[in-house]
């Protein structure tokens, strides 16, 4: 299975380093490995299994990655392309079927109900890397958006709450500190 792992591993990585990555090589080091880690060290926390987890951590975003024109839907797209690839490397239909399962429900913006341990994981860990990459998110709001400091840090702390607000009760547990430190730098009232 780590053979497997690795495989995806760099071929994800290959495609956010590629000219066509829209998102940039930002995508793989300020999101995807992020949520890898993310999922791998807290998998156990949720009962899930850890290569379903890793692999579909990985993969979770590949669409996005592969094609810009394939970010509104780049659920459904990233798992046909993660079906093909793991097809392809020789993984398990059930295992691709929890992979696929994974990709298909990770989208905090789709409130759909999560009914495995590893669909969970994989979206509470797509939405909690948004608080270990806060300064990616400040780079969005300020170079990309060209938003004031005031607009910016209400912008952030938006999609903060917003992200906090989707994740399962044990995701907020695992962020709950980060979330409250978040909070009090984008505040700009004074006490």
């Amino acid at each position: 299975m780590q053979e497997i792992i690795n495989k995806v591993y760099e071929e994800v990585k290959r495609r956010c380093e590629a000219e066509t990555n829209f998102y940039g090589l930002g995508a793989w080091d300020h999101h995807i490995e992020l949520v890898y880690k993310l999922a791998i060290t807290n998998y156990k926390k949720y009962g899930a299994q850890k290569d379903i987890v890793a692999i579909a951590a990985l993969l979770h975003d590949i669409a996005s990655v592969t094609n810009k024109e394939y970010t509104e839907e780049h659920h459904i797209i990233g798992a046909q392309i993660a079906e093909e690839l793991l097809t392809e490397y020789g993984l398990e239909k059930e295992k691709i079927a929890l992979v696929k399962k994974c990709i298909l429900n990770h989208r905090g913006s789709r409130l759909v109900k999560k009914t495995t341990p590893e669909e969970i994981c994989i979206a509470d860990s797509d939405a909690m890397a948004h608080f270990y990459s806060i300064p990616s998110l400040l780079e969005m709001v300020y170079v990309e958006k060209k938003l004031s400091i005031d607009e910016g840090a209400k912008f952030v702390l938006y999609k903060l709450t917003r992200s906090y607000n989707k994740l399962s009760e044990q995701g907020q547990k695992l962020i709950a500190k980060r979330f409250e430190a978040a909070k009090l730098f984008l505040a700009n009232d004074i006490k």
